[in-house]
Formats: structure tokens, C-alpha cells, sequence
């Protein structure tokens, strides 16, 4: 069955060329993966559809109000019988990196709900909330950002959803490390020059020389993750 990913969002219109469009498009329209958006403001109780408030104490900005939120996500649980983590889109968020992607790709369903204006009222956290997911330490506009990358990440984790299913495991981060240099052809441009071992047709060789270039890649560009690689390596996690 396909993994069900439920978008709850205010603007679902931006989604538009995005669930068309590249690996997702495809995967949509192979029965992969089924995506569903919810417009936040149909849950409303006035005629102004508002689902936003000052906040208690002052301040700048709106906060999301619990009713709108509680409602549209509790009438897009019976949508399907299969139950799913609420996920909300909120820089204070577990960032999200390949392990998340990968833990949040085995699961059946995803309600993600797309956060805006200034945030959520913290009952919608308390009450409602299974997990909290981040793009990193910096501010968007809203949640739908995030929740694409999410809806991308999860959904090239899919069997079949990429051309071979071998390549989502070379990618950067999937075995904590960058990824190596890749080239095509010609062989040489304005004199940059592919290197010889991946025109000699020996396998070996060439696994060997992209395992070192991805760990030298890593050392230099990312020194967190060549520590946390090094550590499990260290330990026999890695063979």
C-alpha cells in the first residue's frame, strides 16, 4: 500500500508544481506514494476563516489558535484508517537529516502540519503533536518548505521510486558520509580533466577511490559528520 503523506497547511495552492514535478511527480502517479493537502482554513468557525490570534502576554505577530488545528487533524485522521505521527514543521524541531528521512520513510502514514505567522499555540504541541521537525537554525516564512523537503526526502526513500534503488544508498549522508565526485562526459572541459581511475573499468578501484574521496570530502567540508562517521567506524557499527 502506499505511503499516505497528509499536508495541513494554509497555502495549499504552493504545492502545486512541486507534487507534479521530478521524482515525486513520478512516484505520485505510480502509486507510491499518495499525497493529500488539507486547507487549515476550512476548519475555521467564522465566515473570515480565521485561524490566527495575538498572543496572550503581547508580543509581535499572530500565533495559530488549538480549534482550527485540533479539528483538521482530527478529521484527517479518519480519513484513513492508518495511523500516522502528527509532525509539525517548526524551527524547534529535531533537524532534519538522512537517518530521520530514513526513520520517517518506514512508516505507513505522515500527517504533516505546515506551522505559519508566528507559531503554534503550545496546547497544539502539547495535545496533538508526535514529533517536531526542522530544516535547520533559520527562519522561513512558514512550514510549507519544510514540509516539501520532507514529502521529497521520504518519498525518493520509496522502493521503485527512484530509477535504481541502489542510488538513494550513494547519496550524501547515507552512509553518514558526503558524496564523492561525480563526472560525465567529455572527458576533459577548459582543462579539467576526469580522473583516470574511472575511465580503466576496474570496479574495485573505482569503489575504492569514491570511498576515499567521500571521506576526504567529509573531512574537509563537514568535520561533525567525519567525527560521527569515524566514531561508529571506530566502534564496528561500519564494517
Amino acid at each position: 500500500m502506499a505511503l499516505r503523506l497528509d499536508i495541513l497547511t494554509l497555502f495549499p495552492e504552493m504545492f502545486d508544481g512541486f507534487l507534479a514535478a521530478s521524482i515525486v511527480g513520478r512516484a505520485i502517479r505510480r502509486g507510491l506514494v499518495e499525497v493529500v493537502r488539507t486547507n487549515i482554513r476550512d476548519f475555521a468557525l467564522d465566515s473570515y476563516g480565521s485561524v490566527d490570534d495575538a498572543p496572550f502576554g503581547g508580543g509581535v505577530g499572530m500565533v495559530l489558535m488549538c480549534q482550527p488545528i485540533f479539528d483538521a487533524v482530527e478529521a484527517v485522521r479518519t480519513q484513513d484508517p492508518r495511523p500516522g505521527p502528527v509532525v509539525l514543521l517548526t524551527p524547534q524541531g529535531r533537524p532534519l537529516d538522512q537517518a530521520l528521512a530514513q526513520e520517517l520513510a518506514g512508516r505507513e502514514r505522515l500527517i504533516l502540519v505546515a506551522g505559519h505567522y508566528e507559531g503554534f499555540d503550545e496546547r497544539i504541541r502539547q495535545g496533538l503533536a508526535d514529533m517536531e521537525v526542522s530544516l535547520g537554525d533559520f527562519v522561513l516564512s512558514g512550514g510549507e518548505v519544510a514540509a516539501m523537503a520532507v514529502v521529497d526526502a521520504v518519498t525518493r526513500l520509496q522502493a521503485g521510486a527512484l530509477g535504481k534503488d541502489e542510488s538513494a544508498h550513494e547519496e550524501s549522508f547515507s552512509e553518514g558520509l558526503l558524496e564523492y565526485p561525480q563526472y560525465t562526459r567529455p572527458r576533459e572541459y577548459r582543462g579539467m580533466a576526469v580522473p583516470d581511475v574511472l575511465l580503466n573499468g576496474d570496479h574495485a578501484k573505482i569503489a575504492a577511490w569514491r570511498h576515499e574521496q567521500a571521506c576526504l570530502r567529509t573531512m574537509q567540508r563537514r568535520a561533525d559528520l567525519w567525527d560521527r562517521y569515524r566514531k561508529r567506524h571506530e566502534s564496528g557499527e561500519l564494517s
